[in-house]
């Protein structure tokens, strides 16, 4: 049947056209395989399994919705060590066995065919090339119980080493399996497209109709069971179960940095650095050529000091998180306000988002003495709802725009880090709108919020000085509004 003499298959197919519409409106302006997991985009995930898992080279993506956008990514592949090849399919939308119709004069060997919006991690991939050279078609299959997740893709029922049969959206399973969007095909698969009639059920061309029809003909369709995680990526919380899955595994290897904007916080800044010393992989303190020796504190006690003039409290964090080398970015204040003992908290939400933002708000979290009188409590609360107004269709839940207390991944900030330009306090609620232009997840957590150890705030020791920066908020908060 195949053509090549090595059994490995030499060349892969990545069906990278879909529109997505379900994943709006993430995939509004962007491919759907376009969309990131665990920091990469997912189609980059499919091309480093292929490279890496099976050994090919050789791709052929297929592209439709945004081709320009993948095109722009990629390019020719080799800046991944690729050979890749777009092949444009017109008819996307008239169903999936259209992607190998467009190939068809491309490919004369045996090839793997893959979806570019499925996810997997740790899986065994590799070990798809040593399947029988002799099939028509291998299906990976993933075990569950879960007859949702089967709807979503299709059942399979297997004698001995065999697939007999494939059933699309299954009333009842048919095999404690779930077909997934990895295949491998002889060139022979293409006879059997030319021979499936379009489905008279969903009115389109079915993969799973092909496989079917080979399966009936041949009896050489095998399956391949896949280990470690799966998730098609068809709605928002399929994304966000991706994502948590793929930023879980090894959590712990992840390094975290400490960024702490300082001004002349001599009484406080060693507390800071000592409690959360143990709990980080480095801390950077951002010491705006205090006068009161505050770097020369933190630098005793192991943090790293950067003593230069900064604009302010914005400037500080933005120059701090530039320095940062960790994986995950977090900030907190000098004051001794926030404590490490709710970082945790923050990094066990952030396995489930783009950014993990403190709260201050929660009254029974207040400690007696704290700077949150009612008035800015409720103020914070008041300029909160109103960025979910702005900002409704990402859906943020926000009571607080002035935490500093907040972790972020690396590559999440590396997405907003050019938009960040406020200097002063403002930079808080801008940070937290950027994260949602940019289509990231933001969960907000409650922080216990305690009294400072020494000096004052900067921008709320009066009522008057809290006024100046909440319309100094407001008129960022609109800008970026009106911005887009």
């Amino acid at each position: 049947m195949s053509t090549s003499t090595d059994n490995r298959p030499r060349v892969a197919v990545i069906a990278a056209g879909g529109r997505g519409t379900r994943l709006h409106p993430k995939s509004s302006a962007k491919p759907k395989v376009m969309l990131e997991v665990g920091g990469k985009p997912m189609l980059t995930r499919q091309l480093e399994m292929v490279r890496d898992a099976l050994g090919i080279r050789t791709i052929y993506l297929v592209v439709g919705h945004l081709a320009e956008q993948v095109r722009a990514a990629y390019g020719d592949g080799s800046a991944m060590g690729l050979d890749i090849t777009y092949v444009e399919n017109p008819n996307v939308d008239r169903g999936l066995a259209t992607a190998l119709e467009v190939v068809e004069p491309f490919v004369k060997e045996r090839f793997c065919f893959l979806l570019g919006d499925e996810v997997y991690v740790d899986s065994n991939h590799a070990a798809l090339c040593d399947m029988p050279p002799d099939a028509v078609a291998v299906c990976a299959l993933h075990p569950t119980i879960d007859l949702e997740k089967v709807r979503q893709n299709y059942s399979v029922r297997i004698e001995g080493e065999r697939i007999v049969e494939l059933i699309e959206k299954p009333e009842t399973l048919a095999s404690p399996y779930v077909g997934c969007g990895t295949w491998l095909f002889d060139p022979a698969i293409f006879r059997y497209l030319h021979e499936t009639p379009v489905s008279p059920r969903s009115g389109r061309l079915e993969l799973v109709d092909v496989i079917q029809r080979a399966a009936q003909d041949s009896g050489r369709v095998l399956p391949f069971y896949l280990e470690g995680q799966y998730i098609n990526v068809n709605t928002i919380d399929d994304l966000n179960l991706a994502n948590f899955l793929a930023r879980s595994l090894h959590f712990e290897r992840h390094r975290i940095s400490l960024v702490i904007p300082a001004y002349n916080e001599a009484a406080s800044i060693g507390f800071v650095v000592q409690d959360f010393r143990d709990q980080v992989h480095e801390i950077i303190v951002m010491d705006n050529q205090s006068a009161d020796g505050t770097g020369d504190i933190a630098r005793e006690l192991g943090a790293t000091v950067y003593s230069r003039p900064l604009r302010g409290y914005g400037d500080a964090i933005k120059q701090g998180m530039r320095e940062a080398t960790g994986d995950i970015i977090v900030i907190v204040e000098a004051d001794g306000t926030f404590r490490a003992k709710d970082l945790h908290k923050l990094l066990e939400y952030l396995k489930d988002c783009d950014m993990a933002i403190g709260t201050r708000t929660t009254r029974q979290m207040i400690e007696q003495g704290a700077n949150m009188i009612g008035i800015l409590r409720w103020g914070n609360v008041v300029v909160g709802k109103l960025i979910e107004a702005l900002w409704w269709n990402v859906e943020p839940r926000f009571t607080d725009v002035g935490c500093t207390y907040r972790a972020i991944w690396r590559d999440s900030y590396l997405r907003i880090r050019d938009y960040l330009t406020c200097d002063d306090a403002a930079f808080s609620p801008e940070m937290m709108i950027e994260m949602l232009r940019a289509k990231g997840r933001v969960i907000e957590i409650p922080v216990s919020y305690h009294r400072r150890r020494g000096g004052e705030s900067k921008h709320s020791a009066s009522l008057r000085h809290s006024i100046r920066t909440g319309f100094k908020m407001l008129r960022v908060i609109l800008a970026k509004r009106l911005d887009g």
